[in-house]
């Protein structure tokens, strides 16, 4: 049976989605083909007629998840203070308790640089935040400012997803995102 090409679209998508959802949340490593494709109620050999390869569904699947993040980014600083929207966003309960939903810098990129396969794709999200904070940072320290404090963000919230203790996920969370807001106050005044 022949399907149209708007089902393979679709069935690509469906793909991407999950295969995205998947690696921030389990990782890539731990996200194998043929249950990913199970989930899906596809077979196992139906993967290659919309990929060459697992790296290449890591690399689309990235460019998603990516596209998610600059999303919610942009819902998260629509305010009348976009950094410090950022940060309570970013640094939430509610951020690090949905990976499969978040940004895939402390999961997907934090794989794929251990396992040597940077990516273009990690590369425009990073110099992206970076640029959206450092616009909201004064002085000329701001390109600094803004490495060191996504760098805090992203750190927190893969510390916080990794601990047990509760409490002290949420203190890693809380105390990073009032350390950078304080800083953004001084900096802002």
């Amino acid at each position: 049976m022949r399907y149209s090409e708007d089902h393979k679209a679709k069935t690509h998508q469906r793909i991407v989605e999950e295969a995205a959802l998947r690696f921030r949340r389990d990782g890539v490593g731990a996200t194998g083909l043929q249950s990913l494709m199970k989930g899906l109620g596809l077979t196992h050999g139906g993967f290659y007629a919309h990929f060459k390869s697992k790296d290449d569904l890591v690399e689309t699947a990235l460019q998603h998840a990516a596209a998610e993040q600059e999303r919610s980014t942009a819902r998260m600083t629509q305010g009348d203070t976009p950094l410090q929207g950022l940060l309570k966003g970013y640094l939430s309960s509610r951020h690090r308790d949905n990976p499969g939903a978040g940004c895939p810098l402390p999961t997907i990129s934090a794989e794929l640089g251990q396992r040597g396969e940077a990516s273009e794709t990690t590369d425009t999200l990073i110099r992206n935040l970076l640029t959206l904070i450092e616009q909201h940072l004064p002085g000329e320290d701001a390109s600094a400012e803004s490495v060191q404090m996504l760098s805090a963000m992203v750190g927190a919230l893969l510390l916080s997803r990794s601990v047990k203790d509760p409490e002290l996920a949420d203190r890693l969370l809380k105390t990073t995102r009032a350390q950078l807001l304080a800083k953004v106050a001084t900096v802002q005044a």
